[in-house]
């Protein structure tokens, strides 16, 4: 098993949290894991990059090479185009709907969603308005957590407790609205590629 990931986004939006969660469930099923920051998160609404590279093997780089990435999971659709290069041909684009307009030329969301479905292998989900539903708003990087699951080879319940590790200081209401968030992401996904 090898599975390379770029997470994406901007500061703020919770990407370490998804990274901290695939990590927790990855040591758990006893895999390999070499994680990396690629762009600072001091400055929120700056660009995010986080590697993810998961193998039953020893693994020697902490950064993915351009167009070896089975999954680019994106919580803004800017970003996930940015980071495109990075995708195989036939990886996984899965990426938030919902932009975060940081610069003034922003490029038209019917350019970016044209883009986006372009790619044979996308998940293009409002995980804002899924967040909004469930009544928590920050949980909608947990929402994209979810609609990766069906792709990461990870135990469902291995991501699940993670959410709990991570969350579980902060009291279980926390708790069960992350967890909430995550499966309404998978039932997205595979709502989606069971068309």
């Amino acid at each position: 098993m090898k599975k390379d990931i770029i997470l994406a986004g901007v500061g703020g939006q919770g990407i370490l949290s998804i990274a901290t969660i695939i990590g927790y469930a990855v040591v758990k099923t006893d895999l390999y894991l070499k994680q990396a920051e690629a762009h600072g998160m001091s400055q929120r609404g700056g660009a995010v990059e986080s590697h993810l590279r998961i193998s039953d093997k020893e693994i020697h780089s902490d950064l993915v090479p351009h167009g070896r990435s089975d999954m680019i999971i994106s919580l803004e659709p800017m970003e996930s185009l940015r980071y495109f290069p990075y995708l195989k041909h036939d990886g996984w684009l899965i990426t938030n709907i919902t932009p975060f307009v940081n610069i003034p030329n922003y490029p038209e969301m019917e350019h970016l969603l044209k883009e986006i479905k372009g790619h044979k292998n996308s998940i293009a989900i409002d995980s804002d308005a899924i967040a909004k539903e469930i009544g928590s708003p920050r949980s909608m990087n947990m929402v994209m957590l979810g609609a990766s699951a069906p792709f990461l080879e990870i135990p469902f319940e291995m991501l699940e407790d993670g959410i709990r590790a991570v969350f579980g200081r902060k009291g279980e209401d926390i708790v069960q609205k992350n967890l909430d968030a995550l499966n309404r992401g998978r039932d997205f996904t595979e709502k989606h590629i069971n068309k």
